[in-house]
């Protein structure tokens, strides 16, 4: 349990670990490139790849800054 006067974060579990239910593919990209521990990388790549799995999933556009004449 959170102290009384303690400000809960949702994306915390009560021992301070990171909740990776509500983080996109680039933010646990991110996170599992600055994770130490070879455990936890490896739950945040299976996460990467539960969420890439899924039906409703579109790969992020590539937008081209070139203009071609």
């Amino acid at each position: 349990m959170a102290q009384r006067n303690q400000i809960r974060d949702p994306n915390k579990t009560k021992t301070g670990k990171t909740r990776l239910g509500g983080l996109t593919v680039a933010q646990l990209t991110v996170l599992a490139e600055k994770e130490g521990k070879k455990k936890i990388r490896a739950k945040i790549q299976n996460r990467i790849r539960i969420v890439t799995s899924r039906p409703g999933y579109a790969t992020p556009a590539v937008i081209a800054t070139e203009v071609s004449e």
